[in-house]
């Protein structure tokens, strides 16, 4: 089969044809023509004939961290949503938290197998900067920050920042933080920065130094609040960086015979289902995740269709979720 024989089938034009696979303008009446003979036919379209034609393959490369993450999947849902709208095919990659294996992957996606990059971010070394400070194709951070760079990403200090400041207001006054590395500047850097802004500004500054790095797995959670107590004695508060590690603490704390809240009240950041099927549900942050994953494609589209004209950065909104004020 090819386009004129499903023109023929159809009793429309081959144009006609051609702008129903490139979702181009044609009668309703015509459309659904077509879409019987496809259908009756089992008719696809050559992806190499239209990539020749076009120079476009119609396909965006996504990489991400790792997939067993909730932030992670609410993001891919966004960016899924919006390739789907525009016709467009979605290429995952995962690194497993390796930086060399997201460069390679952005190298091979740079060598013009898609017509653009998500990449949701987490480090930068200098390899990764040199890389996108001339990339072959367009690309859009979701996650961090980088200057020049297209980028969609959260307010993680001031989330942190008023997170810690609801702690102290409810009355905790010995506060800990179990944060992520300080390589990862949104979650790690950010987050943390704004718990030791919130605890100085309070007159609390001693605060900051309690204060452990964990992974981002219930276990890391579990294992690093046992470790945080040894250095810091009682704690009144604990803020964690993340739902899944704040998961780890509270079942840290229960197996020892420390009661939540009454003893010791724990956030978690990232609004997961994780948080709400705690006992009690954790105080945490939600942050725009699925957004997060419209918008980078949105202005990947921007960048496909009109170069320049696409916004550089957008910074997206968090609010606080405390389950004891909505109860």
């Amino acid at each position: 089969m090819n386009i004129a024989e499903i023109a023929d089938m159809a009793g429309v034009s081959r144009a006609a044809v051609s702008r129903y696979f490139n979702n181009g303008y044609i009668s309703e009446e015509k459309r659904e023509a077509i879409r019987k003979v496809v259908e009756k036919t089992g008719y696809r379209p050559s992806v190499q004939a239209q990539t020749l034609r076009t120079r476009k393959t119609k396909m965006i490369g996504v990489i991400v961290p790792k997939i067993a993450s909730a932030s992670i999947g609410k993001v891919v849902e966004g960016i899924l949503s919006v390739l789907n709208e525009n016709g467009y095919q979605m290429l995952l990659a995962v690194t497993q938290n390796d930086p060399q294996k997201e460069l390679e992957y952005l190298s091979a996606f740079h060598e013009k197998q898609v017509d653009g990059v998500v990449l949701v971010a987490t480090i930068f070394t200098p390899k990764h900067k040199r890389m996108l400070k001339s990339p072959s194709v367009p690309v859009v951070i979701v996650g961090q920050q980088m200057a020049g760079q297209y980028a969609v990403f959260h307010d993680d200090y001031h989330a942190s920042y008023d997170l810690t400041k609801l702690f102290l207001e409810k009355g905790r006054k010995k506060l800990g933080y179990i944060g992520a590395i300080q390589q990862d500047k949104a979650v790690g850097e950010q987050r943390y920065r704004g718990f030791c802004d919130a605890v100085c500004d309070m007159g609390a500054d001693e605060l900051a130094g309690n204060f452990v790095t964990a992974a981002f797995t219930v276990a890391s959670g579990y294992e690093k609040t046992g470790e945080l107590l040894e250095k810091c004695g009682q704690l009144d508060g604990l803020i964690c960086a993340t739902d899944t590690m704040a998961a780890g603490a509270m079942q840290y704390l229960r197996e020892h015979g420390i009661k939540v809240p009454e003893q010791v009240l724990i956030a978690g950041q990232g609004d997961s289902d994780m948080a709400r099927v705690t006992s009690p549900p954790l105080i945490t942050i939600h942050y725009s995740y699925e957004k997060s994953g419209e918008i980078a494609v949105r202005m990947l589209m921007e960048l496909l269709g009109q170069g320049e004209g696409a916004i550089k950065e957008v910074k997206l909104e968090y609010y606080i979720v405390d389950p004891e004020a909505d109860s």
